[in-house]
């Protein structure tokens, strides 16, 4: 057998390598991977050399430590079956499916406590969305939405429509979401949003204003999540955001840099930036939350919500290459793609 594993070799260039199998330790277990799922919004800076070349690739997942540089694997979202255990491994994990935060790569040997057991009856497909699902959540948990609130989210990727879909649950006064994509603003509309607009449309920021409020006396959002990875979006989101409003910031720009005006509504406006990002749990919640508690909710919603109908392209690892030319030049079309392995 043969081990393939996907490398970003330089900017706009990904390999596909054949490569030994992994070697089983007595305390391991090998994962045969079934479907990986890019992210589109982390992968696409790795792939057009948008990554900061000062921050380390990622400090929380063991697999992604280490300083930046070509080439390097990445990927973060590998469902499998594990067919093969070491001599000191428990009993029962032979031929379990199992979810694991692994770059692209059709075997991996893997410490079982750090994998994560599917539940029963869950496919591989809805599985592989449990890192963005885990975001959406963390990201809602630090927007903290109140109910009979004005909510809008920038952004309707798959980490944006994953947001979109908790906050439909909530009774919110209104809930408005916009993305510069057709395909993304008819899922978004699909899955709850009250109201959707294309941010490149004249007055837009004053129509989606007037969206939210409806015919209640509170011009604004109360709560603004900005998940584009467009740093022009911050000012509209900043714009959006009422008296004392919120502004929840889930897009990471990489070395892309934000020109916002903070001088004007803003500085009156005694309004609220929030950083999220789901690598770390907010300090108010140390105190009831775990990670361990994070994942059994997003275990929750990703049943409650089949992700997996976001799935709009397959490619098997060898054509990696078509998959990331298609979301770099043609992302408009795509909204979750996922590898598939033989």
């Amino acid at each position: 057998m043969t081990n393939h594993r996907l490398w970003f070799t330089a900017p706009g260039q990904v390999e596909v390598r054949a490569e030994p199998m992994p070697e089983l330790a007595a305390d391991e277990v090998l994962v045969q991977t079934a479907v990986s799922a890019i992210s589109a919004g982390t992968e696409m800076l790795l792939y057009r050399g948008q990554w900061p070349p000062d921050l380390p690739v990622d400090e929380t997942i063991a697999a992604l430590q280490g300083a930046f540089a070509y080439p390097l694997t990445y990927g973060y979202a590998c469902v499998g079956q594990v067919v093969d255990v070491g001599r000191d491994v428990a009993v029962g994990w032979h031929g379990r499916p199992v979810f694991a935060f692994q770059p692209h790569q059709s075997y991996f040997t893997i410490r079982p406590e750090t994998l994560l057991p599917l539940p029963d009856g869950m496919s591989p497909e809805t599985a592989v969305f449990l890192p963005n699902m885990e975001t959406a959540v963390s990201f809602v948990m630090d927007g903290r939405p109140v109910i009979g609130e004005q909510v809008a989210v920038l952004g309707q990727g798959v980490v944006g429509l994953l947001t979109t879909m908790l906050l439909v649950q909530f009774p919110l006064a209104a809930l408005v979401t916009a993305d510069g994509y057709p395909l993304r603003r008819e899922w978004s509309r699909q899955v709850g949003a009250t109201a959707v607009f294309d941010p490149t449309a004249p007055d837009v920021l004053a129509v989606m204003r007037a969206a939210l409020q409806g015919d209640r006396p509170y011009p604004g959002a109360d709560l603004v999540f900005e998940l584009s990875g467009n740093p022009a979006a911050l000012d509209i989101a900043i714009g959006l955001a009422g008296f004392n409003g919120r502004v929840l910031i889930g897009s990471w720009y990489g070395q892309k840099r934000a020109n916002v005006d903070l001088g004007g509504a803003f500085h009156r406006g005694q309004m609220r930036l929030i950083s999220s990002q789901v690598s770390n749990l907010h300090p108010r919640w140390h105190g009831r939350f775990s990670k361990t508690r994070r994942l059994q909710t997003v275990w929750q919603m990703l049943a409650r919500h089949n992700p997996a109908q976001l799935i709009t392209h397959h490619f098997p690892l060898a054509e990696a290459d078509k998959a990331y030319e298609l979301l770099d030049q043609e992302g408009g079309t795509a909204v979750q793609v996922i590898f598939t392995y033989d």
